[in-house]
């Protein structure tokens, strides 16, 4: 079944996807620091980027859309996931 998503929940889906990745990257960084304030910036952006993530993820979650689908709203959850998916290159 393919289903309809409001603009918004696309959108949210595609910043977390977005979210997550540069929260990756930004772990996956060099972990030679060579001063404090480096570290303390590189902890603030990871922060920021967690927090971002729990807010996009409630949005998500908490769509009135959801409502609309009893009893298929796990099948279009993973619809919408794999429709924002895309693969950086």
């Amino acid at each position: 079944m393919t289903h309809v998503f409001p603009d918004d929940l696309v959108q949210a889906q595609r910043d977390w996807y977005a979210t997550y990745r540069r929260l990756a990257a930004a772990g996956s960084a060099p972990t030679d620091r060579t001063t404090d304030q480096a570290t303390d910036q590189a902890t603030a952006q990871t922060t920021v980027l967690r927090r971002r993530l729990v807010r996009l993820s409630v949005r998500i979650a908490a769509h009135p859309f959801w409502t609309t689908l009893p009893g298929t709203a796990p099948a279009a959850r993973m619809e919408l996931k794999a429709m924002t998916w895309t693969d950086p290159a």
